[in-house]
């Protein structure tokens, strides 16, 4: 088999859309973990604490962090605002903004809290920055980066579909596994929309995909060795057949799920911006009322 047909041209004006970047999530969520790990740490050796005055202006730095987060919001949504730079850097700034104001503000309390308003305030600034951290998962599944340039489904499908038609044409052989994998594509993306849908569709459908390349892939065993007893390969040509073949089904179920994930996490994202707004504003008020009530008493 010749090495161009492996690989398709990508026609003009089509642009690939990215994978997932699973690893560079691993790395983000993993320095989040250690840097919370770090300011516990610091806040367990008694250097200060909450009312000093070194605690004190930990917590105005964190405050003015979390106001400066709104900047972003404002310079995306707001006309007077579109001038001020490119979108991607103020995101850049809001994820940055939205990890240090936390945790100076962790480390400001450290971690324990004193007053009724004062835990209001720090357990709705927990749960607005846990929110922000589903959100960024979320956002990275849906836009391209920082770029925040939504990737279309039709452009996913457009990428998607030669890579479909390309593997059918080479497993003919086996019309069960080419079987199992239209049913499998028809499922998922003729499914009926809808939140469980969707939500099936985020959590479950990659163990599904297991599932199915597992059973794809123990019916072409029979197949390949009957074409290969036919075609007289050798042990070595079989076994690098074989595992074409395996490329080639998880390579469709990939391109699957890509589709099918594009359209469930573009869903999800509107439904956690609905519920993030409302703990945004637990948090501005509980801030005010904490800060009013430091001030005062």
């Amino acid at each position: 088999m010749s090495q161009t047909s492996t690989h398709r041209p990508v026609p003009a004006g089509q642009q690939r859309a990215p994978p997932p970047a699973l690893a560079t999530d691993t790395v983000v969520y993993l320095v989040l973990i250690a840097l919370t790990w770090i300011v516990w740490q610091i806040s367990r050796q008694g250097f200060f604490e909450a009312g000093d005055d070194v605690g004190y202006w930990l917590g105005v730095a964190g405050g003015v962090m979390m106001l400066l987060l709104f900047s972003y919001p404002l310079r995306k949504h707001f006309r007077f605002a579109q001038g001020w730079g490119r979108v991607k850097w103020w995101f850049l700034v809001h994820m940055m903004l939205g990890v240090g104001g936390p945790l100076l503000i962790l480390l400001h309390s450290t971690f324990h809290v004193g007053s009724l308003n004062a835990a209001v305030a720090l357990y709705s600034m927990i749960i607005v920055a846990l929110s922000g951290v589903v959100g960024r998962f979320i956002y990275a599944r849906v836009h391209r980066g920082l770029r925040g340039e939504v990737v279309s489904l039709k452009e996913l499908q457009a990428h998607v579909s030669p890579e479909q038609e390309d593997v059918r044409s080479r497993l003919a052989f086996a019309p069960t596994v080419e079987a199992k994998l239209r049913a499998f594509e028809q499922t998922e993306l003729q499914a009926k929309p809808g939140w469980l849908t969707y939500f099936r569709q985020v959590f479950w459908l990659p163990i599904m995909q297991v599932f199915v390349y597992r059973q794809c892939v123990s019916e072409l065993k029979a197949p390949i060795r009957k074409l290969a007893a036919h075609s007289h390969w050798s042990p070595d040509d079989l076994a690098r057949r074989e595992r074409h073949a395996r490329k080639l089904v998880r390579r469709y179920l990939t391109a699957v799920v890509k589709v099918a994930h594009f359209t469930a996490y573009e869903k999800l994202f509107s439904l956690w911006h609905v519920a993030h707004i409302p703990f945004v504003y637990l948090l501005v008020i509980s801030a005010i009322v904490h800060v009013v009530a430091v001030h005062a008493y």
